[in-house]
């Protein structure tokens, strides 16, 4: 089987957890004798393309005299991006991006029609752009390639994904890793929470990575339940066994705190655990580990709590500083307000590192041997670092335990799944 797949990011170019996981799937798939067509919008060049034929669409040509392109784009309109819609910068940053001209809208929207378009594959002042063109370059693609199912990652690929279907009739699949309810809460961007109704409402199938994710998706987004089906994620091995031998340079017990420092991802519950601990115990060092909108606040927040001599900020640490950051922590904190998933966990277990995840997340669906705690509450938070940095007893054994589960979590296994929602849409064109 060949599948058309359509996604915004790939390893190493990377910003949270939807590339690592095309990444793993795209193997697992290749392990189930599916060839695929992997579109980016940029691509760098140093892709891993072993599991992938990797199709560049800053290099695709678009026929602006085709019918359908003109039908296509009666139908794409084009409007200001929200602070919402880039998690990924600071306030400076996004002030930055935000200031532009006129005169530089206009050539920029002039640009989206031209033959050929120059993506910047990032998540910035020109997203909702991006995606449009994306979606013309969707339907070009599609006319050029021969394959037998179209799958589509997250909001920013679905047009793409359904601009595909229109133009070469072949089925839909698109994958929901995040939805903009767990983005931002009751507050959502409603541009967002209709292109991903839109692009649910035209796939043949929706996947969801959690059930948590799969009764949003029914409830808050009306799709029929029947349509939409639990695929969990799953972990890729350690790459550098290496990296597990590495010494700490400090001799207090360290708690680590990996993603991005948003509303999603619950980091204030982790700064007022780590003060509840530290009136414990100071022979502890929290890290936060990431970067986003609320790190500003993060910083200002422990400076109040006088635990900067305890509190570090590294900043966005991506592939092998990752697992280097895993070696030498105690303890691994997802104080997830609404996660989706949450790959974070399962990086930290599979280098024999002790989770606390939030109920609130779709990887306490599958894991065992993680402390589970509501993300509000903080003592529990709290009380549970304390427990696994105090009783080694407890530690070992969600240490042994938890890295035997997450070595049975295995790409190949989510794969065949994922090849069953195919072959249940080919058939039923």
């Amino acid at each position: 089987m060949k599948v058309l797949m359509f996604g915004w990011e790939f390893p190493p170019h990377i910003t949270g957890g939807l590339g690592t996981a095309s990444y793993g799937m795209t193997k697992g798939l290749l392990k189930q004798g599916v060839e695929v067509l992997f579109v980016v919008p940029k691509a760098y060049g140093d892709e891993d393309q072993r599991a992938i034929r990797l199709i560049n669409a800053s290099d695709v040509l678009v026929n602006v005299e085709d019918t359908e392109f003109i039908e296509l784009a009666k139908n794409l309109t084009y409007m200001e991006v929200g602070s919402n819609l880039v998690p990924y910068l600071d306030p400076e940053e996004f002030k930055k991006f935000t200031n532009e001209t006129k005169l530089e809208k206009h050539l920029r929207k002039k640009s989206i029609f031209s033959r050929k378009y120059e993506f910047s594959g990032k998540y910035g002042k020109n997203l909702l752009e991006e995606v449009s063109r994306y979606a013309l370059v969707g339907a070009a693609i599609a006319k050029e390639y021969d394959f037998d199912v179209i799958h589509a990652h997250d909001w920013l690929a679905y047009y793409a994904g359904v601009a595909a279907k229109k133009a070469s009739g072949k089925p839909l699949v698109v994958h929901m890793h995040a939805t903009e309810f767990d983005r931002s809460g009751e507050n959502i961007n409603t541009i967002v929470y209709d292109i991903e109704r839109n692009g649910m409402m035209a796939a043949d199938k929706v996947m969801a990575v959690s059930n948590l994710t799969r009764n949003i998706v029914i409830n808050k987004y009306g799709i029929p339940p029947e349509n939409v089906v639990t695929v969990h994620n799953a972990i890729e091995p350690v790459d550098n066994p290496d990296v597990l031998q590495v010494k700490k340079v400090v001799k207090e017990k360290v708690v680590t705190f990996l993603g991005r420092i948003t509303f999603q991802k619950g980091p204030e519950y982790f700064v007022e655990a780590a003060h509840k601990v530290l009136q414990k115990d100071r022979n502890v060092r929290f890290v936060m580990a990431g970067s986003g909108d609320l790190m500003n606040k993060m910083i200002r927040r422990a400076a109040q709590l006088k635990i900067t001599d305890r509190f570090h900020f590294t900043g966005f640490l991506k592939g092998s500083s990752v697992d280097r950051m895993f070696a030498l922590s105690d303890v691994f904190v997802m104080p997830s307000v609404s996660e989706p998933f949450g790959l974070v966990p399962l990086e930290a277990m599979r280098t024999n590192v002790p989770v606390i995840v939030s109920k609130q997340s779709g990887v306490a669906e599958v894991l065992k041997h993680a402390v589970k705690v509501d993300f509000w509450d903080v003592n529990a938070m709290a009380d549970a670092i304390y427990g696994l940095l105090h009783y080694k007893a407890l530690s070992d054994m969600f240490i042994k335990y938890g890295k035997t589960e997450v070595d049975n979590l295995k790409w190949e296994n989510a794969a065949k799944k994922i090849l069953d929602v195919y072959k249940s849409v080919v058939i039923g064109k």
